[in-house]
């Protein structure tokens, strides 16, 4: 995006990118058909430590604007749940067209290059794997360290570092949870690939989506959007019961003077294996007119808001984006520059700006290179 604007006004471009194809990442979203923007975008959806920091790109360059790059190209899109949008014509599409842009306006891509070293003077020198390199301005669109087999690194906040800007220690984000062995077989064990919607909170943020068990622990678009949010030593609440009050539901029931045993009235609202173990190991289970009021209520709480602790994520390996990354503070919003470098710009994920599931990333990716691509 920064370089096909940048084109646009005639600046001389050099692409440089360490994989054997461009947007590698881009070719693996969405099951390869890239989720590659949300229709609900909004600052909120993102995380950063300053998070005013994203307005004016994300204002700049909207999902309209990228949905309307889209149509000219003669591509299409469907829209799934909480507005995310897909490319029927798949990830590559995407990519042909960015490259496509990027050679009408004179982008220069060299692929397979690896910068080994950055200097300045009057300008910015690069000694990379395909020879040195000098350029005026310095665009830094590296991402973070999720996903290494893909070959990301750090490689962003080294060269910032290496500048004198400071930086949020990357993290990984939008990344599933694991749990202790002991914790696995006392909880999980036999029912990995058991699928539920739910609400999770976590430090008085929570989402409602699906949530799945896996033999690892806990996973699924809730799981993967609460854990941007979580911390080592965090609990999470989690309501199995996200539609009804559990125990108004079990008061009802009772006064009823049924005789069916909760495990039973429970596995009416939840996967039948998983309301067992919920009974056997936490609320117990008999006939619901031998309750009382304070039974139920107790039992109502638990399955509004059972809390269970993490003992970590499966880490950059398999998270989605990495939180963290160039403090905004020494940015510019506007034009995505270092205020104390001239010329040199940072976008996209190695700026701590980060995203929930659902295209907002790759959203943040067009704008704020858009906006650097006016200036650079």
């Amino acid at each position: 995006m920064c370089a096909i604007e940048a084109g646009l006004r005639n600046r001389r471009v050099l692409l440089l990118d360490k994989a054997k194809k461009a947007g590698s990442k881009i070719r693996i979203s969405g099951g390869g058909k890239s989720n590659f923007t949300n229709l609900y975008v909004t600052p909120e959806n993102f995380l950063s430590n300053n998070p005013h920091f994203c307005k004016s790109a994300l204002s700049r360059y909207s999902q309209w604007d990228f949905m309307n790059l889209m149509s000219q190209a003669g591509l299409t899109w469907e829209e799934r749940s909480h507005g995310q949008l897909f490319c029927e014509q798949g990830a590559q599409a995407i990519i042909d067209m960015l490259l496509g842009h990027c050679h009408e306006v004179g982008v220069k891509l060299l692929i397979q290059c690896d910068v080994l070293s950055i200097t300045h003077a009057d300008a910015f020198f690069l000694n990379t794997s395909k020879g040195k390199i000098s350029c005026d301005s310095l665009v830094v669109a590296t991402g973070g360290p999720s996903i290494p087999r893909m070959g990301s690194t750090d490689l962003g906040v080294q060269i910032a570092r290496q500048f004198g800007l400071a930086n949020i220690p990357f993290r990984p984000a939008l990344v599933p949870f694991i749990f202790s062995s002991d914790f696995l077989k006392q909880w999980f064990q036999d029912l990995s690939g058991i699928s539920l919607d739910v609400r999770v909170s976590c430090n008085e943020v929570s989402f409602r989506e699906q949530m799945l068990i896996t033999h690892r622990g806990l996973s699924g678009p809730v799981i993967l959007q609460i854990s941007s949010y979580w911390e080592k030593g965090d609990v999470i609440e989690i309501d199995v019961l996200p539609e009804i009050d559990a125990a108004d539901w079990l008061l009802e029931l009772r006064n009823t003077n049924t005789r069916s045993e909760l495990k039973t009235v429970l596995s009416e609202k939840i996967p039948k294996r998983l309301a067992q173990r919920l009974c056997h190991n936490q609320l117990g289970s008999q006939p619901l007119n031998r309750y009382s009021n304070q039974d139920i209520m107790k039992i109502g709480s638990i399955l509004n808001g059972w809390k269970i602790k993490p003992s970590g994520t499966e880490g950059m390996r398999t998270a989605e984006v990495s939180a963290g990354g160039v403090n905004t503070d020494g940015l510019s919003s506007k034009t995505m520059q270092s205020k104390q470098v001239p010329g040199l710009f940072f976008i996209g994920e190695t700026v701590d700006v980060t995203g929930h599931l659902g295209g907002f990333n790759f959203q943040w990716a067009w704008s704020s290179g858009w906006c650097a691509g006016q200036y650079v």
